[in-house]
């Protein structure tokens, strides 16, 4: 998650490791991006304006709370897991497509039967009317998305050419409007799924190969855009026709599906503005258009502050310590800029913000002058000059405020819960909970950390800052544990990785993953496509995954979101459903000379996590579109599968059977692989404060905060820091000016879901340790029913009935707390 991505915040979830770094050993790359990053995209995904389909969780970026996040979820979108809203619709090739580069695949390439595959879904595009500009790609019928032919050229005609379009099916709905399925919600379902195919379409290639032409295109029709979704969205006739639905004797006869859809499109049409009068609803309206525009300047500026730090480094001593693989990162950005002899050995070397350099360079950095310089760079991006957030915050929270007074509520925070499964107050009491489960192991963990930094004669071991945990915890976690994850790195290739998990999603779900390159087309070279098959060996659904670092162009973190989902309306014979199509989006460390993507076990869990998105979007068995997979389902809900898939990272038959030497084809050893079980909980306290941190000044801001008033944004944090933060933040620490999950994607007043959702994960996979984690058909049955339950029922059931029904009973924290070693033993 959630978001969602993914997060989804994490706890795994998307967790917006933010700037927050405050970063841990453990905190690592996977956990500190998901963190920073989740971001949910927007069916209403968040960050680009959104269709909000009925609440659904779009997009999820994976941050994490461990270090999990972020890139994700209902309306989410911005780093989860936690990035942009896309459901995007399909290119008119049924033949392999032929991509531009000829560059050799970063994985190996089974044989796939590419016509089988393709034949199964076909085009989903209804034709555009505006032959002026018929020949342009997003206006043409399509199987899969033509990312490699969109250019920001054709951004504006063809969203405009759009909108026009559907403007006149919407007025066409209204005129026609009765309160059937058939004269009412599937006619409304094209109309959205349409535009947030192709809008999402866009907007991914922003996050993936974001360029100052594309920019400017998404700015100059985002108004439009956004106008014609609150058209939509306060359309009157709809709003009736929904209600005399709800009211009709039929009621009762409608699906648990169907009463959803119902239910949740009233829901949906009152928070956007459906009931004001006509004053209030343009004042509603400009605040909405203002919104936007603010949520993706924030995000914009967070990309620009990001790639603007860059460290040059020519004397090796400077950089002593750094692994292997980060002084190969280093050289290797080093030439992109123009230092062309630039080695791994010699130099010379480029420090970013990226996440794998800026967490390499926190965690084993022996130059604690580097590591500080690097650190507060981290914390006060785009808090200064011509991307300064901290204005663009400000006025996103007055003008939340402004939305809730006009639609009636307190405050943002319960404008956001009315479409979750919390309150205000269930949130603030777990969070509590929570934090004070972990607050005596934090305080626990820093002592630790002094004595072990000072046994090792490290001057400032009384004086410990915040750019000396994550180095130190490194070098406690090795010296306790004797595990250093530079070393596990060439156990965890990244063709491996990816083997093992397809293979866990066949044992538990029965699936078959096939690669299907060439049959779509991609946006970069590295992005590999994937068919998903039933046991008869039919395709069920397809995703791309983009997995390397590219700070140039690609937003940070990682997230999944959806390209087109599941729908019985939209199906392309009148029969079969159409199928589902998710893109799953990572930036862990590219493969350098001849070796593959080595991972750290963080970024091994940030796959697992964002698959875990995708699997939930892939593997729907629902066929009314406004709540298959990952759409129609609550935000706080949304990083339940995400997180739950962490959990196999720790079964010793999955990680054994992706843990292979890339060299050699060695095995992990086996008390490596116990230590890494020990290690699990290392530090659990202070990750978890962590999250609690985001999580709480998140709820302060859109609860009690007063824009203007005597308090800042930065003192609500240092406030709240006092309850959840061992050593209190700088006061130059502005880490909400990259908060990119509550001010630029979906998790506002909604971070507190990666906890809310990490309890429901945790209780889920104790089913499977409940039934014995060794027994193979235990377990496989066990899947069966995960899947026939979380997996496939979507957004058209209750969440927490989904959950009673996967477990028998609802759902409680304690295998939460147990799993992080921090529920209290008994005397």
């Amino acid at each position: 998650m959630k978001p969602s991505y993914h997060q989804h915040p994490h706890h795994h979830l998307l967790v917006v490791a933010v700037a927050m770094l405050t970063v841990t050993s453990s905190t690592s790359y996977v956990a500190l991006s998901r963190s920073l990053l989740r971001t949910p995209t927007s069916i209403a995904h968040p960050y680009h304006g959104r269709i909000r389909l009925l609440a659904s969780a779009s997009s999820y970026c994976l941050s994490r709370s461990t270090g999990r996040r972020s890139c994700p979820l209902p309306n989410k979108s911005y780093p989860c897991p936690l990035w942009s809203s896309s459901f995007s619709f399909c290119h008119q090739q049924l033949a392999p497509h032929k991509s531009k580069s000829t560059s050799p695949s970063p994985f190996p390439v089974r044989a796939l039967n590419i016509t089988a595959c393709s034949a199964s879904f076909a085009s989903v595009t209804a034709p555009m009317e505006d032959h002026g500009i018929e020949q342009n790609p997003l206006l043409q019928d399509f199987v899969f998305p033509p990312f490699d032919a969109v250019e920001p050229q054709h951004v504006r005609p063809g969203i405009r050419a759009l909108l026009k379009n559907l403007e006149g099916d919407l007025e066409e709905l209204e005129k026609n409007v009765e309160p059937s399925w058939s004269k009412l919600v599937e006619p409304l379902e094209k109309i959205v799924d349409r535009l947030a195919v192709v809008w999402g379409m866009v907007n991914h290639l922003k996050a993936v190969k974001d360029t100052a032409e594309l920019r400017s295109a998404i700015e100059d029709v985002q108004q439009e855009k956004v106008k014609f979704q609150l058209r939509l969205g306060q359309s009157k006739p709809i709003y009736n026709a929904f209600k005399a639905i709800r009211d009709s004797p039929d009621w009762k006869t409608l699906s648990d599906a169907r009463k959803r859809i119902v239910e949740n499109q009233i829901k949906e049409a009152v928070l956007n503005g459906v009931s004001l009068e006509d004053d209030k609803r343009d004042q509603f309206n400009k605040v909405e258009q203002e919104l936007e525009k603010l949520s993706k300047k924030f995000d914009e500026n967070v990309l620009d502050a990001t790639k603007k730090y860059e460290k040059l480094i020519t004397d090796k001593k400077e950089i002593e310590g750094l692994p292997a693989t980060a002084l190969g990162l280093a050289a290797q950005t080093a030439v992109s800029k123009g230092y062309e002899n630039a080695t791994p050995e010699n130099g010379p070397w480029i420090i970013t913000l990226d996440a794998p350099s800026f967490i390499s360079v926190m965690q084993h950095a022996r130059n604690r002058d580097l590591r500080e310089e690097v650190y507060r760079a981290y914390v006060s991006r785009a808090s200064t000059g011509d991307i300064n957030n901290t204005p663009i915050i400000d006025q996103i929270l007055k003008l939340r405020s402004e939305k809730s007074q006009l639609l009636g509520y307190n405050n943002y925070a319960e404008v956001s819960m009315a479409m979750k499964m919390a309150t205000v107050e269930k949130a603030e009491e777990l969070l509590e909970k929570l934090r004070t489960a972990s607050w005596d192991a934090a305080i626990l963990d820093m002592k630790d950390l002094k004595t072990f930094s000072k046994s090792q004669g490290a001057p400032e071991a009384d004086d410990l800052n915040h750019w000396d945990l994550s180095f130190w915890s490194e070098r406690l976690r090795e010296s306790k544990y004797d595990i250093n994850e530079e070393e596990l790195r060439p156990y965890f290739s990244l063709p491996k990785v990816m083997d093992g998990l397809f293979n866990l999603a066949k044992i538990l779900f029965g699936i078959e993953i096939e690669p299907a390159d060439g049959l779509a087309p991609v946006w970069n070279k590295d992005v590999r496509f994937y068919c998903v098959k039933d046991p008869s060996g039919r395709p069920i659904a397809y995703f791309y995954f983009d997995p390397y670092s590219r700070p140039s162009e690609k937003r940070g973190g990682a997230w999944m979101d959806e390209v087109v989902a599941r729908s019985r309306v939209l199906s392309p014979d009148g029969s079969d459903a159409r199928l589902p199509v998710a893109h799953m989006v990572c930036n862990q460390t590219p493969p350098v000379g001849d070796k593959p993507s080595l991972m750290t076990f963080r970024e091994v869990e940030t796959v697992f996590h964002e698959f875990g998105h995708a699997l939930q979007h892939m593997l729907t068995k629902q066929d009314e579109g406004l709540v298959s997979g990952i759409r129609g389902i609550e935000w706080d809900a949304v990083e339940l599968p995400s997180q739950f898939m962490e959990n196999w990272c720790y079964h010793r038959d999955t990680l054994m059977g992706i843990a292979k030497h890339y060299e050699s084809g060695e095995s992990l050893p086996e008390d490596v692989y116990l230590k890494l079980l020990a290690a699990r909980t290392f530090r659990a306290g202070s990750l978890s404060l962590r999250q609690i941190r985001f999580s709480s000044v998140d709820l302060q801001l859109h609860t009690n905060y007063i824009p203007g008033g005597a308090e800042s944004v930065y003192d609500v944090d240092r406030r709240v820091c006092e309850k959840t933060q061992v050593l209190p933040p700088l006061p130059e620490d502005r880490f909400l000016c990259s908060f990119g999950h509550i001010f630029a994607g979906g998790y506002a007043a909604g971070y507190y879901s990666y906890k809310w959702a990490e309890v429901l994960s945790a209780d889920a996979f104790s089913a499977f340790e409940d039934v014995g984690l060794n027994d193979s058909k235990a377990v496989e049955e066990t899947g069966k029913r995960f899947r026939e339950t979380i997996l496939a029922l979507g957004g058209g059931k209750a969440p927490l009935d989904v959950f009673v029904q996967f477990r028998g009973r609802e759902p409680s924290p304690d295998a939460l707390l147990r799993h992080n070693g921090l529920l209290p033993v008994p005397a």
